[in-house]
């Protein structure tokens, strides 16, 4: 599975007011905290690839905790990416496991996300710890001769909700806060 996602720095309330003009589809709001992990036997900042617990805390649901792998980019205009993911039952124990195979905690990112749905993508608006307000626009795929057409579907979305393709960042929120700190 590919995740094929834009992202750029936003006034998430015009966002917001576009989105109803458009007649998006809210889906909800969560808080996420994600905590991400150096590998003892090769650098993830220099092979492009995460590996993350996120604990999600959904509005009136009970936390959910799921292990992420991120591959490395696979183009270049976009954040797009080979991504395995998975539910786990107990996110310390998890952390424990990854510490005792010599992973090290690398920083937490704490952020506030609204979801809506448009047109077969998911828009977030993302209120980040340290970092500031985006929106991504993503969608997945199953194959990688489809990553172009979700791609350029994605810019669509952007240009749809007033934002600019040439405003994308391809710095995930890890970077972002390493480099505010």
């Amino acid at each position: 599975m590919y995740e094929v996602e834009v992202k750029v720095p936003a006034d998430l309330e015009a966002v917001r007011a576009r989105l109803d003009g458009l007649e998006a589809t809210a889906t909800g709001a969560v808080v996420q905290a994600d905590t991400y992990y150096d590998a003892p036997h090769r650098s993830f900042p220099e092979t492009d690839e995460a590996l993350r617990i996120r604990t999600e805390r959904l509005e009136d649901d009970p936390d959910e905790t799921r292990l992420t792998y991120k591959g490395p980019l696979v183009d270049d205009a976009s954040k797009s990416r080979e991504e395995v993911e998975t539910a786990v039952g107990d996110g310390e124990k998890v952390d424990a496991v990854l510490t005792k195979l010599g992973f090290e905690p690398a920083a937490t990112v704490r952020k506030e996300r609204e979801r809506f749905e448009l047109e077969g993508y998911t828009i977030t608006l993302d209120s980040v710890d340290d970092v500031g307000e985006y929106v991504e626009v993503e969608t997945e795929v199953d194959d990688e001769s489809e990553l172009e057409n979700a791609r350029e579907g994605a810019f669509d979305v952007l240009e749809r909700l007033g934002l600019d393709s040439d405003d994308q960042l391809r710095t995930s929120y890890l970077e972002l806060l390493l480099e505010s700190g």
